[in-house]
This record gives C-alpha cells, sequence and structure tokens, in this order.
C-alpha cells in the first residue's frame, strides 16, 4: 500500500480475504450477485465479528473483545 517492499501493510487485508474466501466464497456456488452480496454480509457481520474466535484478540471475537474493552474503560 505504501509502496514497494513494505509487505506488511496489506497483511490484516489479506488475511481476512483469504478467509473469507476459503470459509465462504469456495464453499458455495452463488446464483445471483444479491445472494453473493448477502451471504458476504451474514460472513462479515454474524459469523466473522460475532462469533469467530480470533488469536490475536485472546480467542475472543471482536464483538466480544470490543464489549469486554468498553467495560474496562467504565
Amino acid at each position: 500500500m505504501t509502496g514497494k517492499a513494505n509487505c506488511w501493510d496489506n497483511a490484516v487485508a489479506e488475511s481476512f480475504f483469504k478467509n473469507l474466501k476459503s470459509e465462504l466464497v469456495y464453499q458455495q456456488d452463488f446464483q445471483t450477485q444479491a445472494m453473493a452480496k448477502q451471504a458476504v454480509f451474514e460472513y462479515i457481520e454474524v459469523w466473522y465479528n460475532r462469533q469467530r474466535r480470533h488469536s490475536a484478540l485472546g480467542y475472543l471475537s471482536p464483538f466480544d473483545y470490543y464489549d469486554r474493552q468498553l467495560q474496562h474503560v467504565a
């Protein structure tokens, strides 16, 4: 993103899209673009953010991690 030889800029995005493709896109045959959009939305909002545990977040989902951070602030 910032130029040649700076491979770490895209690491997070590339990891996310690798997971999206392997866990969703390559597992289904979408009949319409609307079906694909809905499936991607559900993957991100229902599965990835609320249920899928992430090792970088102490094996919490992003939703639970964020919720825990808010509890520590209050």
